[in-house]
């Protein structure tokens, strides 16, 4: 058994790796192709928690502020973290002509052109096309993936991910009904292709708790808890359920996850109660309870000494952050 995979897929419930991409989605208003031609750079600043690229035909670099570049060849995929500054150019050396933005993805300077809906530029052979597309995190939960991914991650494109950028490519150059929903979704599909491609790599940096969950005991233990966090777990229960000794499970949890059992799931558990804080109007106390604890002061305890705030001002906060 490798100790690098992430597969974390069981019979009867959702893997925790799953939970987490589930998070993550396409945002459709900044998913875009360019077509430019040399010298080019784009400076990226779509404000997006992960943005991917790919390229059709031609090689480029992906050039993030303070670090090395990273080649890409044609067909690689690329994910960049939403922390990590970057522009993606012809050459390192090459000097950005237009920023990428939310609002306005398709600068008109010189070297790119407007075009079609989706796409920036003027279609020639051979010319040098360039596919991204930015998702932002829609919870806590995913906070956990992207701070466990690299800068930049590379995706060879003889790994392929499914569905491929020619297909992708193809889809922007349409105009049909339900047409963002579908790149959307093909969008989805080439960030999680990508990211399983990373996980199943030996050779790759994968997190600790996706390393945990290929572990017969402590995967074992880790899906307990995400299936049912508010239940009153304790080390013996978790350890009797995994077949071990309760001093087993401690010491071998915390090697592979990084922390203790109930480290983790308070963790866990204050990561769902911040989620339930943004996504619906229940009291405290009702979430409190929903995620293991026992009124809505002991969850405002664990919540401050975890997030330095109380649920409600973590609540106005998230509100205020979307109302502005």
């Amino acid at each position: 058994m490798s100790s690098t995979r992430c597969s974390g897929v069981y019979a009867g419930g959702v893997d925790a790796v799953s939970e987490l991409l589930a998070e993550v989605r396409a945002r459709g208003a900044v998913f875009r192709q360019a077509i430019v031609r040399p010298p080019w750079a784009l400076r990226m600043s779509s404000g997006a928690s992960l943005t991917l690229a790919t390229m059709l035909h031609t090689p480029a670099w992906i050039v993030p502020d303070q670090r090395e570049p990273v080649r890409i060849e044609a067909g690689d995929i690329a994910v960049i973290r939403g922390d990590v500054p970057y522009s993606v150019a012809d050459d390192p050396a090459t000097s950005p002509s237009a920023v990428v933005t939310e609002a306005d993805y398709c600068s008109a300077t010189e070297g790119i052109e407007h075009a079609a809906a989706r796409t920036c530029g003027t279609p020639a052979t051979g010319s040098a096309v360039l596919l991204s597309g930015a998702f932002e995190r829609q919870g806590e939960l995913s906070a956990q993936l992207l701070q466990a991914l690299p800068a930049v991650l590379v995706v060879p494109a003889e790994e392929r991910p499914f569905p491929s950028p020619e297909q992708v490519a193809e889809e922007i150059a349409r105009d049909r009904p339900g047409q963002q929903l579908v790149l959307d979704r093909l969008m989805d599909l080439l960030l999680v292709s990508a990211l399983r491609s990373w996980f199943d790599n030996p050779d790759a940096d994968a997190p600790a708790w996706c390393r945990a969950l290929d572990d017969p005991v402590v995967g074992t233990a880790l899906r307990l808890l995400h299936d049912a966090p508010a239940r009153p777990w304790t080390v013996a229960e978790l350890a009797a359920k995994a077949g071990v000794s309760r001093a087993a499970l401690a010491r071998r949890f915390t090697a592979l996850v990084g922390e203790p059992p109930m480290a983790y799931l308070t963790n866990w558990r204050i990561a769902l109660a911040a989620d339930l804080l943004r996504k619906t109007d229940h009291t405290v106390d009702a979430i409190a309870r929903k995620v293991g604890y026992s009124n809505a002061f002991a969850l405002s305890v664990a919540f401050k000494r975890l997030r330095g705030t109380r649920p409600s001002d973590h609540r106005k906060r998230e509100a205020e952050q979307r109302t502005g």
